[in-house]
């Protein structure tokens, strides 16, 4: 049984501990210190008043966790969002990815979000196919952007429109759903 809800600032030490292996094992985060619970509360916190985290939980265990974040701080980004999502890695590829994102997707389409981007260190090969699979495209390569593990490492960024392209009407809705 697969649960997908909305993140709290209780579940900061368990999305801390499913992300540390991607910060201490890979290349698939830059950082090179794995947040803290109180470093991830924070950066929780500052996202959540306006876009969603959600998290997936399968028999009362959370196996994963995705979210979004703004695209960049200038107004004219605002329709504009970056996105991520991370998962226990002895439960990768097994649909869990695939359903958080999807469940995502459709709340950023309610909020009125037009783009999602998302930014993948390479080689990432289950990344990159995840990204495919929901229409993303890739718009260019940031050369040798991060040096972690004693090389340097390109990140590819990919690009998914959530909608038709049209003049917006208002602002992203700061945040629609209900906890």
């Amino acid at each position: 049984m697969m649960d997908i809800r909305l993140a709290t600032l209780d579940d900061a030490s368990e999305i801390a501990a499913i992300y540390r292996p991607y910060v201490e094992d890979s290349t698939i985060s830059f950082e090179l210190l794995a947040p803290t619970e109180a470093v991830m509360r924070e950066r929780m916190g500052k996202v959540l008043a306006k876009l969603p985290w959600l998290v997936c939980e399968q028999s009362g265990v959370m196996v994963g966790y995705a979210y979004a974040s703004p695209h960049h701080d200038r107004a004219a980004y605002q329709w504009s969002v970056d996105v991520s999502v991370y998962l226990r890695q002895a439960l990768q590829r097994r649909g869990f990815g695939r359903v958080m994102y999807s469940e995502l997707f459709t709340l950023l389409v309610q909020q009125g979000y037009y783009t999602a981007y998302a930014g993948i260190s390479l080689p990432n090969a289950a990344s990159v196919g995840l990204h495919r699979s929901f229409g993303f495209e890739p718009v260019g390569i940031y050369r040798n952007a991060g040096f972690k593990f004693g090389a340097w490492h390109d990140v590819a960024w990919w690009q998914k429109p959530l909608r038709n392209y049209v003049a917006p009407v208002a602002s992203p809705s700061a945040r629609i759903w209900h906890t």
